[in-house]
């Protein structure tokens, strides 16, 4: 088995086999997902309401997300790591995202950075392509616009609202990213923006025919509580089991059982 490049990343949606991604938060997790042949590793914002407790992604900063990818790297062997660019990491100029993603890959060790956005950061984009800092486009639900959305609400129902994620998509191809995400939007919007695009598109609540889905790693092992979102389907029940065995050692402990 090679290592997974950008390259391999657009050969995939060429030969039309299917792209894996899922979010990955920490080194045991990172070293088990690569070890399965998982494609992508995305260390998410999503760290912010899955690992911190946070309400949203917006207190997200960069120490956080360079820790987190740090630690990520440290346990993949294969995938291709992409790491979240948190919010005002990149907005503010475009010095400072030049500045930011450069961590991420100098210090963080990731191999791509991904930002929301459509036309609104396409300068940002290209300057960031444009000094050897591959990028991974994320536009339909972006998280960091929770409150311009007036919360997490499925994108692309209007026909006004279609035609500017188009719009946002060419964008996104045309500023020289690698791939992007489709969130929350109707598969009939993510299907016909996967056509008319040359870069692979990776969805997350878009429906099948886009090029790749990605998933909350905590999301796929049961591991988020009551909250599940429509699109996410839970392969296990890890929170059952993980209860289940500690309560089993207190047990064990308190009647002097163990060890």
């Amino acid at each position: 088995m090679k290592k997974i490049t950008i390259l391999d990343i657009q050969r995939y949606k060429d030969e039309g086999r299917k792209i894996s991604m899922l979010t990955a938060y920490d080194f045991q997790i990172s070293r088990i997902l690569d070890g399965c042949g998982i494609d992508i590793l995305l260390v998410g914002d999503s760290v912010g309401n899955v690992v911190m407790g946070l309400e949203n992604t917006l207190p997200v900063t960069m120490a956080d997300m360079l820790h987190h990818t740090q630690a990520v790297v440290r346990g993949r062997k294969l995938a291709l790591v992409v790491a979240d660019m948190p919010f005002l990491s990149y907005q503010v100029s475009i010095e400072q995202a030049r500045t930011n993603a450069g961590l991420l890959l100098k210090e963080g060790g990731a191999e791509a950075v991904k930002i929301e956005g459509g036309e609104n950061v396409e300068d940002i984009i290209r300057a960031l392509t444009s000094i050897d800092i591959p990028v991974m486009g994320h536009i339909g639900l972006t998280p960091q616009s929770v409150h311009r959305m007036g919360g997490y609400k499925v994108q692309g129902k209007e026909e006004h609202q279609r035609q500017k994620l188009m719009a946002d998509a060419a964008a996104v191809e045309r500023a020289g990213a690698f791939a992007i995400v489709l969130e929350g939007v109707p598969a009939s919007l993510a299907r016909e923006i996967t056509s008319h695009l040359t870069i692979p598109t990776i969805g997350i609540g878009a429906g099948v025919d886009c090029d790749g889905q990605v998933l909350v790693i905590n999301d796929v092992l049961g591991l988020s509580g009551k909250f599940r979102p429509k699109f996410v389907k839970q392969y296990v029940q890890l929170e059952d089991i993980i209860r289940k065995a500690v309560t089993d050692y207190a047990d064990e402990v308190k009647a002097g059982a163990f060890p």
